[in-house]
């Protein structure tokens, strides 16, 4: 790991891919317009950036279902693609440093994360999805003997990927591994809160050997660029990762247009649950502040609404507080800071808001509080609220920031139905030496992902995705692949 003053040389030395990448090739948009990429912890200008619009999604569009159509990597050898994705991900390890600065830069994240979770993670992620996909086999079905029914898979199309800010490089790879593994062509259209590291990605995959048009990244605002995706006639799906209103809204678009096929990872609210049977309170605790203080909280499965079993509810709020402590905001660049800022101050205001929400209704600031908006940067302050009832707003709506909801419980009856009691079901976290507890609450607990005695751990093998308003579908593992291919069916008459 560099020292802070060594990645601050290495950032001065970056130079920022700011035009969208059609067809092979960097360009500006058609209509000449830009947006500013402002480095959230100093406010200063990274770039002007290509703010495209429906003319440049037409253009991406032409482009990924002309190169479609011709085979070149829709009908080319599984081991073919292989081979090229493989070769992109050892490309990003060579220019790893590069990506960790670019997302720390553009959205606020440490640099920390970036070296030891997004980039890696994101580099797994194409190796492992790449290696999958000469050793995904068809079937044939058990019909009667004097006939033959192949069941195969076959690339969906031109996909649509529109991916969010806080995970800028880790979920946009989340969704091109798998689409581009099966052969897909790919329109990506990256959060204009963080786009620069897509738009290097895209460069290096055409070094590595991905043809002309298979990939497209188009940056640009969500109600010009998202929205003419969503509506595009000629995309065959839509791969969207973001918040549960925005969901709803690309859902429609798909109705009104040709129906394709939408899969959402959207936005949670997830209940962290310490019962007294937990052995270990002190790792509880921890986990609990890294559920929350993670990523300024800008995380869709942050562990927002923590339940503690009241017979140790004081002496873990008090641990709990010890472990927020940890998490004081710093310059993302030094590699001691364990929060940055929050992504722009659209963001920080509304954390803000959130927090003078909970004490009009009643709760009690037990640490952090409202963040200072006069100094340099987008800091929030890690806080923690106790007193809290399940119909006040910060307990009921996803706040995207490091504030944390506390309440006690008796039974575990009653948990389970506060833990439900919610429009979302992402993911959950359960604490608890009981194994049989364990099971019986992770079965009955209206989530994707449960963890138990821990938080956010997993890797590629295992799939990512939630349940109610918290989307639909599957990243990461072999069920991914599922979203971006057909199904055929083939009946041969002996």
């Amino acid at each position: 790991m560099h020292t802070l003053a060594e990645w601050t040389a290495l950032a001065q030395t970056l130079e920022f891919r700011n035009l969208a990448w059609i067809d092979g090739g960097f360009r500006a948009a058609i209509s000449g317009d830009t947006f500013p990429a402002i480095n959230p912890a100093t406010e200063e200008l990274l770039a002007e950036v290509a703010s495209c619009d429906s003319a440049d999604i037409d253009a991406a569009v032409v482009a990924a279902r002309r190169v479609f159509k011709s085979g070149e990597w829709s009908r080319s050898a599984p081991a073919e693609r292989k081979r090229v994705l493989l070769k992109l991900a050892d490309l990003m390890e060579q220019h790893s440093d590069e990506f960790a600065l670019l997302d720390t830069l553009d959205m606020g994240k440490t640099i920390n994360e970036m070296v030891y979770i997004d980039v890696p993670d994101a580099i797994d992620c194409l190796r492992w999805t790449a290696e999958c996909i000469d050793k995904v086999y068809g079937e044939i079905a058990p019909t009667k003997p004097s006939t033959l029914g192949l069941i195969t898979r076959h690339p969906i199309g031109v996909v649509g990927a529109i991916t969010p800010w806080n995970y800028p490089l880790l979920m946009a790879m989340w969704k091109l591994a798998p689409a581009l593994a099966a052969g897909n062509s790919v329109v990506l259209k990256p959060s204009e809160k963080a786009s620069l590291s897509c738009l290097r990605l895209a460069e290096l995959a055409r070094k590595a050997g991905l043809p002309d048009g298979v990939l497209n990244v188009v940056p640009g605002f969500g109600h010009t660029a998202g929205k003419a995706l969503a509506l595009h006639m000629d995309v065959d799906s839509l791969a969207f990762t973001g918040s549960t209103r925005v969901a709803g809204m690309l859902m429609q678009y798909a109705g009104q247009s040709n129906l394709k096929r939408v899969w959402i990872e959207a936005g949670g609210k997830s209940p962290l649950i310490v019962f007294d049977d937990c052995a270990d309170i002190e790792a509880a605790a921890r986990g609990a502040a890294g559920a929350i203080f993670s990523n300024q909280g800008e995380v869709c499965i942050a562990g927002s609404r923590l339940y503690v079993q009241n017979s140790i509810r004081e002496p873990f709020i008090e641990a709990l507080k010890r472990f927020a402590g940890k998490y004081q905001p710093g310059n993302p660049l030094d590699p001691k800071v364990k929060m940055g800022p929050m992504v722009d101050r659209a963001q920080l205001d509304t954390v803000n808001r959130y927090i003078q929400s909970a004490i009009d209704e009643g709760g009690t600031i037990a640490h952090g509080g409202l963040a200072d908006t006069d100094g340099q940067g987008f800091y929030p302050r890690p806080t923690i609220v106790t007193d809290t009832r399940p119909d006040m707003t910060c307990v009921r709506e996803e706040i995207f920031g490091p504030v944390l909801s506390v309440a006690g419980f008796d039974s575990e009856e009653e948990v389970i139905a506060l833990a439900n009691d919610s429009i979302y079901g992402l993911g959950a976290s359960i604490w608890t030496d009981n194994l049989s507890r364990a099971h019986r609450v992770a079965a009955a607990i209206e989530s994707g992902m449960v963890w138990v005695n821990g938080w956010g751990e997993g890797d590629t093998t295992m799939p990512f995705g939630g349940v109610k308003g918290s989307g639909n579908g599957r990243d990461k593992s072999l069920h991914a692949l599922e979203k971006y291919s057909e199904l055929k069916s083939v009946w041969i008459s002996l």
